[in-house]
């Protein structure tokens, strides 16, 4: 297998509203896609995020659609290029509707970070890592 990651799709509840939060709070790029295609697209470098019905992708990897867990045991993480740009970025999805879970904070292996949760509930880490060279 070749070291990468294609797509993160995620099991969204009301594709719509998770669309427009992708679309509108975070501004990410949107793939236009046919009406009804049930299923949206955001290009993120070289990897891209999928919305899809929860229903429909568990359907599709042949797995129950148990209740989401209040917590998923994985989150989606942002680095940014400065510890400033962890507060404005978090400002910015607080101010469009996101909700922050963990305020921005200097952590304890030397950098700076804080989460918000979209519409799903799916946690984001916005961080900057001084040592972390992939920004």
């Amino acid at each position: 297998m070749e070291a990468r990651l294609s797509f993160v799709t995620l099991g969204v509840a009301d594709l719509a509203r998770a669309t427009a939060f992708y679309r509108d709070v975070l501004q990410l790029p949107q793939i236009a896609m046919p009406d009804g295609a049930g299923v949206a697209f955001f290009e993120l470098g070289h990897t891209w995020l999928s919305l899809y019905p929860r229903a429909a992708l568990a359907a599709d990897a042949g797995v129950a659609d148990s209740p989401p867990a209040a917590f998923p045991g994985f989150t989606l993480a942002h680095n940014v290029r400065s510890a400033q740009q962890v507060d404005a970025l978090l400002a910015k999805v607080a101010a469009r509707g996101g909700r922050i879970v963990k305020p921005a904070q200097d952590a304890f292996w030397g950098g700076r970070s804080g989460y918000f949760a979209d519409a799903d509930g799916f946690l984001w880490e916005v961080a900057w890592n001084p040592d972390f060279p992939h920004v």
